[in-house]
């Protein structure tokens, strides 16, 4: 195959040609490189850094583009695997060029996991995850990264889908990208708390076309017990913007205070927080000088998941004051006179227009 050299960080490795002429140039090429996932790789390697866990393994590496940049960049012994001996072949090119020390398997991933344990287990199908979420938290020493692109499924639009593959039901919402996200952390801490895991996320967010987590496995019954604790479900009106929350394992059933109508659920979700600050603050500590695939977006990203508030739902700021047929000021005032009311506020990660705040409709509806 035609190979081309790219950089991504501090890491130059070979990936086939593509053709750009395409929507989607990636899936012209016999072996698979997403120049647009950069940012999930700058974030890997930024957890990596702060963890330093004893082996890492890059389940589905494909031109080994994630493993080779967590071996290069990182001094953690990796492995990387794939399926595809193509594949395999180019991943053998790339550390070979690099002078990294890899190990380079050629089996199904879920036969691998079944097989070995490491200290950073890392799932980043083309799809959804959750074929190998079970094997994965089976393999895993202490850390857990998952990858998952069918957002369609996870965040509403194909609910069906959804429902089969997360066991949870989603909600088509203007959240709908922090429902795809708890979802997905739901259904990994409900297959850990089999094994008697509870999950502690680390740094998990949502972007474009991805959701994307970083999870600490701790093993024991009460830690199980506790992850399990941290679901629930969000109950949205489906009339008026009137949501809530509901931190219980099976759904009560609720009225909308405000127009009377039946709330609908969401879930089972992860209701709990999805950063751990120590963690993030030593992520945006390191990108200071980190030389990354995406600096602008991560920058962009660290610190706006830094100030985001711990509430698993969020408004769309232009769609509320449209509902309210009002004219609203900058969004960042609207913000202010919120916590000057000592309201908690601060705006997405996912969205330019969303606001996560713990004040009343009312309140809310008044400051715009």
């Amino acid at each position: 195959m035609d190979l081309t050299l790219v950089t991504e960080g501090r890491t130059t490795i070979s990936v086939p040609c593509q053709n750009s002429l395409v929507p989607f140039p990636p899936g012209t090429a016999p072996v698979f490189y997403n120049s647009r996932m950069a940012l999930n790789r700058d974030t890997t390697v930024l957890v990596i850094r702060q963890l330093s866990p004893h082996s890492y393994l890059d389940a589905m590496a494909a031109s080994g583009i994630r493993g080779c940049r967590v071996g290069n960049e990182t001094d953690v012994p990796v492995t990387l695997n794939d399926r595809d001996l193509m594949a395999t072949r180019l991943i053998m090119q790339n550390v070979r060029s690099l002078g990294i020390q890899a190990k380079i398997t050629c089996q199904d991933a879920n036969s691998l996991m079944s097989e070995e344990k490491f200290g950073f287990v890392d799932l980043d199908p083309f799809g959804t995850p959750a074929p190998f979420i079970d094997a994965a938290i089976r393999s895993s020493g202490k850390y857990l990264g998952v990858t998952a692109t069918d957002t369609a499924p996870l965040c509403g639009a194909h609910l069906k889908a959804g429902i089969r593959r997360y066991m949870a039901r989603p909600l088509n919402t203007e959240y709908h990208t922090e429902v795809g996200l708890r979802i997905l952390l739901g259904n990994v801490a409900r297959h850990a708390a089999v094994y008697d895991k509870g999950i502690i996320p680390l740094f998990c967010y949502a972007h474009e076309h991805f959701v994307r987590l970083h999870l600490q496995l701790k093993s024991s019954a009460s830690a199980a017990d506790k992850s399990i604790a941290q679901l629930g479900y969000i109950h949205q009106c489906p009339v008026c913007p009137y949501r809530m929350e509901e931190q219980k394992f099976f759904p009560g059933v609720y009225t909308c205070p405000l127009c009377g109508t039946s709330l609908t659920p969401t879930g089972p979700l992860w209701t709990g927080p999805i950063h751990d600050q120590d963690t993030l603050s030593g992520m945006i500590q390191d990108a200071e000088t980190f030389i990354a695939g995406d600096k602008s977006g991560l920058t962009k990203l660290l610190n706006t998941c830094w100030d985001e508030p711990d509430i698993s739902f969020s408004y769309n700021y232009h769609k509320l004051a449209k509902y309210y047929r009002l004219s609203p000021g900058p969004v960042d005032i609207i913000l202010n006179r919120l916590r000057d009311e000592g309201y908690i506020a601060g705006r997405v990660h996912y969205s330019g227009y969303g606001i996560k705040t713990d004040a009343p409709l009312e309140v809310i509806r008044d400051f715009l």
